[in-house]
């Protein structure tokens, strides 16, 4: 299956019990295939976007739409055909193998009680080789780094076949080796990719554009390089920003500096 567009269309929450926003009315468009990179301080609200966005929680207001339909009009599992994602919480007492948990992405295209097929466990052979886990398909879960374990959920949910894939901090726990390959991994999928990321120059890279978000609000939507200014990187961040070009390869970088 092949990426969708994404819209959200003045999507907020508030948890249940006190209705003031975590996340005021917010609204973006993806064509199909962009990559998008959220970020913001701690607590600005990048979680709860992603968790409205794979179905977690319900929308306070507005609506979230993958191609022509509105999530919350699709059953579940035809959701989860759809919309994969990658959480930064790794389970670690499964009693299963690496294999085990990959094929567990099969789970929304098979019917009732059918076993996996020829083509479910071609799927789940080429997710483990594209993650570099084949040697790691017969350990069980538990006995993984908290890197590796990153990897297996990213197999999974690539095994999943999804159009939009979600990732919160997918190269946390990673090296930087498995860094690198992560960000070849994203740039190389044919999905729509929504992924929340601390690391503001690697978001600059690797994505086509970039959600600010400050105090629940969207304060930017656009390309890294008019979105990630000093101006507002500062004001978000609480810090002094500044734009530094790197002599060797040329690119822009963003250095930070607490503010005097």
């Amino acid at each position: 299956m092949s990426a969708a567009s994404l819209a959200v269309e003045d999507v907020s929450w508030a948890p249940r019990r006190d209705r003031t926003p975590i996340l005021h009315p917010t609204s973006f468009a993806l064509n199909a295939g962009d990559v998008l990179g959220i970020v913001g301080a701690n607590g600005a609200g990048k979680s709860t976007l992603l968790r409205l966005l794979y179905r977690y929680h319900k929308p306070l207001t507005g609506r979230i739409r993958v191609g022509v339909d509105d999530i919350w009009a699709l059953a579940p599992r035809a959701v989860a055909r759809r919309i994969a994602a990658v959480l930064q919480e790794q389970p670690t007492d499964f009693a299963l193998t690496v294999r085990d948990i990959v094929s567990l992405g099969r789970t929304p295209h098979r019917g009732g009680w059918a076993v996996s097929g020829k083509r479910d466990q071609t799927i789940v052979e080429e997710a483990l080789t594209r993650l570099d886990l084949g040697g790691f398909a017969h350990r069980q879960l538990g006995t993984l780094s908290g890197g590796e374990r990153q990897r297996v959920m990213v197999a999974r949910a690539l095994a999943q076949e999804p159009q939009v894939l979600v990732l919160d901090e997918p190269t946390n726990h990673l090296d930087i080796r498995h860094q690198l390959e992560m960000v070849a991994l994203i740039r190389s999928l044919d999905l729509t990719i929504v992924t929340a990321l601390h690391d503001l120059n690697m978001a600059a890279g690797v994505c086509d554009k970039i959600l600010l978000l400050r105090h629940g609000q969207m304060t930017g939507f656009g390309p890294p390089a008019t979105v990630l200014s000093e101006t507002t990187v500062s004001t978000a961040f609480n810090v002094a920003a500044r734009r530094e070009r790197l002599s060797l390869s040329q690119d822009d970088h963003l250095t930070f500096h607490l503010p005097h």
